[in-house]
């Protein structure tokens, strides 16, 4: 029998002793967080993106929204308190986070970021989020995503 893979996020979590359900969609193809979400035959408003950002300060804030949805870069500024925020280029992802574009997951980076997450996902009974590798998605409520990483809900899209 294959050894099943454990990403940084699942590792993390499993350290933790906090629930979460894993989801696998190697083969569907998908590209876009809409195609993951159809993957998953989950509703794309339950279904987050994990975005890297680089304030004008320098520091690096998370930011998750609906895959469907865009970051609104002044909302998202404005959220943590910086004049401006930029995405994180794609070649710097594995070197700050440790994982790559596709498959970053908010839990389990090689160090912490300050992480807003959009408002909806409180009305949500669990959400999805990247489990750290392109095709690996994890679902869990947002008061366990709370036992695992600091973040705060904020109205941060466009």
């Amino acid at each position: 029998m294959a050894k099943e893979t454990k990403t940084n996020a699942m590792r993390r979590l499993d350290s933790l002793k906090i629930e979460y359900k894993k989801h696998y969609y190697t083969d569907s193809g998908a590209v876009s967080g809409i195609d993951t979400a159809k993957a998953l035959g989950e509703d794309p408003a339950q279904v987050f993106k994990t975005l890297v950002t680089t304030g004008k300060s320098g520091e690096h804030y998370v930011f998750m929204v609906p895959v469907a949805e865009e970051l609104d870069l002044k909302k998202a500024a404005a959220a943590v308190g910086e004049k401006s925020i930029e995405m994180l280029k794609a070649k710097d992802l594995l070197g700050l986070t440790g994982y790559v574009h596709g498959g970053c997951s908010p839990i389990g980076m090689k160090k912490f970021f300050r992480t807003t997450i959009h408002s909806s996902a409180a009305e949500c009974d669990t959400i999805f989020c990247s489990g750290g590798r392109i095709g690996f998605q994890i679902e869990l409520t947002t008061n366990s995503l709370a036992k695992a990483i600091t973040f705060e809900f904020k109205e941060i899209i466009k």
